[in-house]
């Protein structure tokens, strides 16, 4: 594995862990303004900068380590850019269908549905929606890079496509502490493993994550409106179903 890829990781990995450093960082500058430091809602503050000031950070030393990387592993055949554009939108498509099965099975196995991780995400989000940047575009992003190009690019040279997928996927599901729907994630997984090995562009399983993910997020946001749309227009929607 290059070195660059290693410094990626342990960037990665040390933004995951930094809250315990950065946080009280925040609240030490926050007590030099004259903010009180023991505020719950000033310590919620500092959580959400640190948040957003480590994701932007690790994705700028990612990028510039990356910058002269003008090849890949994965781009010996590299798709032409029309097809990858529609691999990307139906990348979107697919990763919902490949949720959407994994949802189905999950609760064949007795697994309630609804994330917890999610559930959490959105409560940051409604008080922070700033936050959005970060879930909807910028994690998505290093998601990728990290657990897509680096650690199954790296693995895919050496073991194929189903034992780096399944490695870089579970790794990528407990990366999310949220070990009960582990299945889903690792579903996500796997379908931008096969997006990035079908079109050898990072970007193209870039686009469907952070499609995906901002869909998600919008969709959260105005359940309250989508119910009430499928109540007003059961009819409708029953009638759209039965014809389908």
């Amino acid at each position: 594995m290059k070195k660059e890829y290693w410094i990626i990781l342990i960037a990665y990995i040390a933004m995951q862990l930094s809250t315990f450093v950065g946080v009280p960082v925040v609240l030490f500058i926050a007590d030099l303004l004259g903010y009180n430091p023991a505020s719950k809602a000033i310590q919620f503050q500092a959580g959400v900068i640190w948040l957003i000031f480590s994701f932007i950070l690790t994705l700028i030393i990612c990028l510039l380590l990356l910058r002269k990387e003008v090849r890949n592993p994965m781009r010996s055949d590299v798709m032409s850019l029309p097809a990858s554009i529609g691999w990307a939108i139906g990348g979107v498509f697919l990763s919902l269908f490949a949720q959407s099965f994994a949802g189905i099975v999950e609760q064949l196995l007795g697994i309630k549905p609804g994330s917890e991780n999610t559930e959490q995400i959105m409560r940051i989000i409604d008080s922070a929606p700033f936050v959005i940047l970060v879930v909807s575009i910028i994690g998505p992003i290093l998601e990728e890079i990290v657990f897509r190009k680096i650690i199954f690019g790296s693995l895919y040279q050496r073991f194929g496509f189903f034992i780096s997928a399944l490695v870089s996927s579970l790794i990528f599901a407990v990366a999310h502490m949220d070990f009960v729907h582990i299945l889903l994630y690792a579903s996500m997984g796997f379908t931008f493993a096969f997006l990035y090995v079908k079109t050898k562009r990072i970007l193209v399983p870039i686009f469907a994550h952070v499609a995906m993910n901002t869909l998600v997020v919008i969709l959260q946001l105005n359940y309250d409106r989508i119910i009430e749309w499928q109540e007003k227009y059961s009819g409708v929607t029953q009638f759209i179903g039965g014809f389908l």
